[in-house]
């Protein structure tokens, strides 16, 4: 079947190998990330090593913390394409160096991982909707949403607001810092499959496990080296972002779900899964919350 797929960070690492993967099936697949010239060399080497596909490769630039490109990129991709099946926001930033801010003076790990991919994906709520209306077979329009392995390193309830500004704290410990990112990313989707999945897009959330990738640039060098022998390659994380995207085993009752390794459903830690009901049915809201926080500061970029 031709399917429309956007993945996010897919110039290199896990995004790379599943816009692999995917052109290997014969999707229409863009590539999307900051550098056209590496993207340019993505596509080359993914051509190269999948010369059988019928598939069709294009690059989408975009800087997810740079919120003006994020439109751009956007509106060239819809002069384009009269349909979107999949969303991936792959795309990622970890621990870099304290204080880092984006150009609008977010914490840019916040801007990265969340507002960014906010934006994107309100901007291609349209087409994500008239694909699913077009669809003559359910559950198969999907957006993804990548976060980590989300039962460790996590602050209590997920994110820690501050009280006089509601905003998301800027926290201490970098690891904390970007794990509340993360949650973060469980947050807005199971919050965009309470919004949309009455037009028929299925929302999830995946921790594509443990991996290394340039997501860990950023970490010391022992670390990484550490890393790099106990950690499996990108290519195995693909496979859990493939299974939400693809899998027929994803129907409309686990939209908002988490998928874990390989590309299987899994549980979300209760003091997080607290956050994602209202307070009206003994949650704590704090997913819309977020949600809401996301609305109010992109609302210029959209």
């Amino acid at each position: 079947m031709y399917r429309v797929i956007i993945v996010t960070g897919s110039a290199s690492g896990v995004g790379y190998e599943l816009a692999k993967l995917l052109y290997g099936q014969g999707g229409n697949i863009y590539i999307a990330a900051r550098s056209s010239e590496k993207v340019n060399r993505a596509i080359e080497s993914i051509k190269a090593s999948v010369p059988s596909s019928k598939g069709h490769l294009a690059p989408l630039i975009l800087d997810l913390a740079d919120f003006p490109t994020i439109k751009n990129a956007v509106d060239g991709f819809l002069q384009k394409e009269n349909r979107l099946d999949v969303l991936v926001h792959n795309a990622g930033l970890m621990t870099p160096p304290a204080g880092s801010k984006s150009k609008l003076g977010y914490d840019l790990e916040m801007a990265t991982n969340c507002m960014g991919p906010f934006i994107l994906n309100h901007l291609l709520e349209p087409i994500l909707t008239r694909t699913a209306h077009a669809e003559s077979t359910p559950d198969n329009v999907r957006v993804v949403w990548v976060s980590s392995m989300i039962a460790a390193f996590v602050p209590p309830g997920g994110i820690q607001f501050d009280e006089k500004s509601g905003s998301p704290k800027v926290l201490a410990n970098t690891m904390h810092n970007y794990m509340q990112s993360k949650v973060g990313n469980v947050f807005l989707a199971s919050e965009a499959a309470k919004r949309l999945g009455g037009d028929g897009v299925i929302s999830m959330s995946v921790n594509p496990g443990l991996m290394k990738t340039e997501l860990q640039r950023h970490m010391p060098r022992v670390q990484s080296i550490i890393m790099g022998i106990l950690f499996k390659p990108p290519l195995f994380g693909a496979y859990s972002e493939l299974f939400a995207a693809l899998s027929p085993e994803v129907k409309a009752e686990h939209n908002g779900g988490f998928v874990v390794p390989w590309g299987r459903f899994g549980d979300i830690p209760d003091h997080i899964e607290e956050g994602l009901k209202p307070r009206a049915e003994g949650g704590t809201g704090t997913a819309d919350q977020f949600w809401n926080w996301c609305e109010r500061e992109t609302k210029p970029y959209v």
